[in-house]
């Protein structure tokens, strides 16, 4: 059975919407998770990050307030607390993430997410 493609979504974010029009226009219906209100575990981000080939760090919103108040920019953060983190704030996850066929891509710009479908 294939995994679904699923979309990591903020309706808030024009690149997020950007992406999820991209998917639907090509007759993809993407399973939308509103992450920000159902944030991933932290073993989803890892499989995530592992797909990505990311770092937890390349993966999170550093202009964000949270990240500053958090400490977030210590490089001395192993990677288990920068997810920790992530997953405790959800709007440090960058967006969006789109997952399918055992892959990801961050659709930044949102034509990424072509090469994973």
């Amino acid at each position: 059975m294939t995994e679904p493609t699923r979309i990591f979504h903020n309706p808030r974010c024009s690149k997020s919407r950007q992406t999820l029009e991209l998917l639907t226009e090509r007759g993809i219906e993407p399973e939308i998770i509103r992450y920000l209100e159902t944030p991933p575990t932290e073993q989803e981000l890892k499989d995530i990050l592992n797909a990505l080939d990311l770092r937890p760090r390349e993966l999170m919103r550093t202009k964000e307030k949270e990240y500053k108040e958090q400490g977030l920019n210590s490089p001395d953060l192993s990677d288990e607390q920068l997810i920790a983190a992530m997953v405790a704030t959800p709007k440090l996850i960058e967006r969006p993430i789109v997952t399918a066929n055992g892959k990801a891509a961050l659709g930044r710009p949102p034509e990424n997410v072509l090469s994973i479908l």
